[in-house]
């Protein structure tokens, strides 16, 4: 008798794919820095400071003891809490959060020492990146949960439908699991049967 093969759980191949993870993580770092350039250009216009691109990547603009360096902190969350309907959209997986977010801010250091020739040596900038990856690890892992315990509907008629039917069963058939009804044409009864009840022979 040949063995019976176990079928994949959906979506499994497609998840672990390291071609999808690695453009996730590209296009999860670009709307990153997009949106931070955008709120970084829009806070430098309103308080008339220069734009340079240091703010974006330089870690040495980002100091506790300047105005300049405490409204770029706060950019800097706000962009966390953008980048988290990022996730939502492009990940969607509470159990992948975490990866993603720590992903992004490691290549923001990586980036940022290249880009400075120096390893952050400030600690407000550390304290800013640890306080952006905790906001964005917990709101992100928050809303995915929303999204995963959210109910399905499936292409099934309403109740007040299949309440509405003469014989009140007519409509059985559109519901999933096991159970018993008559037929469209009122000959005969059926029985539904789970698919794992029957042996496939492959």
């Amino acid at each position: 008798m040949p063995r019976r093969r176990r079928p994949p759980r959906p979506g499994a191949l497609a998840d672990l794919s390291p071609t999808r993870i690695l453009s996730q993580i590209i296009v999860l770092q670009l709307a990153y820095y997009a949106c931070a350039a955008i709120l970084i250009v829009f806070t430098a216009l309103i308080a008339g400071e220069e734009i340079s691109i240091d703010l974006l990547f330089s870690w040495r603009s980002l100091r506790g003891d300047t105005a300049v360096g405490w409204t770029l902190g706060l950019v800097w969350v706000l962009n966390s809490l953008a980048s988290v309907v990022f996730i939502l959209l492009l990940i969607a997986r509470s159990k992948l959060v975490l990866d993603f977010a720590l992903t992004i801010h490691f290549i923001h250091l990586i980036v940022t020492s290249l880009y400075t020739h120096a390893v952050p040596s400030n600690l407000f900038w550390w304290a800013l990146q640890l306080c952006s990856a905790t906001l964005m690890t917990s709101l992100g892992v928050w809303a995915c949960q929303w999204r995963e315990l959210r109910p399905i509907a499936f292409g099934a008629k309403s109740t007040k439908q299949q309440g509405s039917g003469a014989d009140g069963d007519g409509d059985a058939g559109h519901l999933s699991g096991r159970g018993r009804g008559r037929g469209r044409d009122g000959v005969g009864e059926y029985e539904m049967v789970n698919m794992e009840d029957r042996e496939v022979t492959v």
